[in-house]
């Protein structure tokens, strides 16, 4: 008998802890945790000073591929300064629509930022204005991603390659607040 007194006191005694538990304990947040730190950067595509006019290297009529170096840059003056270097690998949209292989790797070198970049195309259908995504990274772009829109500034003339307006909007996991300064 005394066994059922002192199983049904613990049993009363257990749901009398858990509903003061459910009542006086502070109220839970469902909210999403705190916003991913970003990263808001804007950079220009320009082809590199060279002292020869002859190093210019311009895609064949009907190519199939284009590999391309240029340089990044702080403005869209050709004086301004370097601050990296924009390399990849473009399947013209003529002949390969949307395709997988249009990839570029943007290599940072200055004092706030040394890493890289890895993009892929999302939306180049629009020739002035192709979207990207950023699937990737290096030193303090370390498991980056987000988007990077290149809009085209200029026109080329016979002697001058295009420049692009490089616009990114990078995401980092949460450990990555020592990147925003």
């Amino acid at each position: 008998m005394w066994a059922r007194i002192i199983f049904c006191t613990a049993v009363i005694l257990a749901t009398i802890a858990v509903i003061l538990l459910a009542l006086l304990s502070p109220p839970v947040s469902h909210k999403k945790s705190p916003s991913r730190p970003w990263l808001d950067l804007s950079l220009y595509i320009q082809q590199p000073r060279l002292s020869t006019s002859n190093t210019h290297l311009v895609p064949r009529e009907g190519a199939k591929a284009f590999i391309f170096r240029r340089v990044l840059t702080e403005g869209p003056e050709s004086t301004s300064r370097i601050v990296g270097k924009a390399q990849g690998f473009v399947v013209p949209v003529e002949q390969f629509e949307q395709s997988a292989f249009d990839v570029m790797y943007l290599t940072f070198d200055t004092p706030d930022h040394s890493g890289s970049l890895s993009v892929q195309a999302m939306d180049v259908a629009q020739k002035d204005n192709a979207k990207f995504k950023v699937v990737g990274g290096t030193g303090s772009f370390a498991f980056a991603r987000g988007v990077a829109v290149f809009t085209q500034t200029d026109k080329p003339s016979n002697h001058v390659f295009e420049t692009y307006h490089v616009k990114l909007q990078l995401e980092f996991p949460n450990h990555s607040h020592k990147l925003l300064r």
